[in-house]
């Protein structure tokens, strides 16, 4: 199912993630057969055959096609727009201020979340063997295209997997996926992750302590983001890790 946002300016339309043959069916014992063997277009993959037909597709990144294209929800399928602001140079195109945002993969779902990382960078991808061709040669994994790609070789992956996380998730659940980050991920900067997420991961906390003081003066770079070590360290121990 699209997911799009009307309450704010510019819209915001969510986009499907997953593998290959992964995306979510629904059927009955009547059509069961049929849709296990045709199963339905998603964004992702209706974006993948806009790219095989579509010159001007094929210049975009994934999160980028709202902008220029709107999803027909009865046929599954992306179409141009037919108003808006034209495109220079280009014949029939139109573009609005609509943003795409591909749903959040979390890291220990580590093959999902590279294909993820995939789609964010690589513009104009035709399938998902596309995806995992680097330089003519075929990666037996998607994390494997990202390491030929040089994608893991700083934190911005962490960054923006951290920024999404703050749009979409409560404080606990980002607290637990920056312990999962800096326990099995291993980014480079880890002190620039939490100096960055540390008010985001202690507002649940402070607000509790607000409550439980009666003063709304609580400073969340002392007493409330002191609080949130201990749930920190509990998550990295039961992945095993000190």
């Amino acid at each position: 199912m699209l997911a799009v946002i009307h309450e704010r300016y510019p819209t915001v339309v969510h986009l499907a993630g997953h593998l290959e043959n992964g995306q979510r069916v629904y059927f009955t014992t009547e059509n069961a057969l049929q849709r296990a063997n045709q199963p339905p277009c998603t964004t992702l993959t209706s974006f993948f055959e806009m790219c095989q037909n579509d010159d001007f597709a094929r210049t975009l990144l994934y999160s980028e096609m709202p902008k220029y294209y709107t999803w027909n929800q009865s046929e599954k399928k992306f179409q141009r727009r037919k108003q808006g602001i034209p495109v220079p140079g280009h014949s029939n195109v139109f573009y609005t201020e609509a943003l795409g945002r591909i749903y959040t993969v979390h890291p220990s779902n580590d093959e999902c979340f590279y294909l993820r990382l995939l789609l964010v960078n690589v513009r104009g991808p035709t399938s998902f063997q596309h995806l995992r061709t680097v330089n003519g040669e075929l990666c037996s994994t998607y994390k494997e295209a990202c390491q030929h790609l040089q994608l893991l070789e700083n934190d911005t992956h962490w960054e923006s997997t951290l920024q999404d996380a703050v749009i979409s998730s409560n404080a606990h659940q980002i607290r637990t996926l920056f312990s999962i980050i800096i326990s099995t991920c291993f980014p480079s900067k880890p002190i620039d992750l939490w100096t960055k997420y540390k008010n985001d991961m202690s507002d649940d906390i402070l607000h509790q302590m607000r409550i439980r003081t009666s003063n709304g003066d609580q400073n969340p770079k002392s007493t409330g983001i002191r609080k949130i070590l201990p749930s920190l360290w509990s998550v990295d121990e039961s992945k095993g890790n000190s």
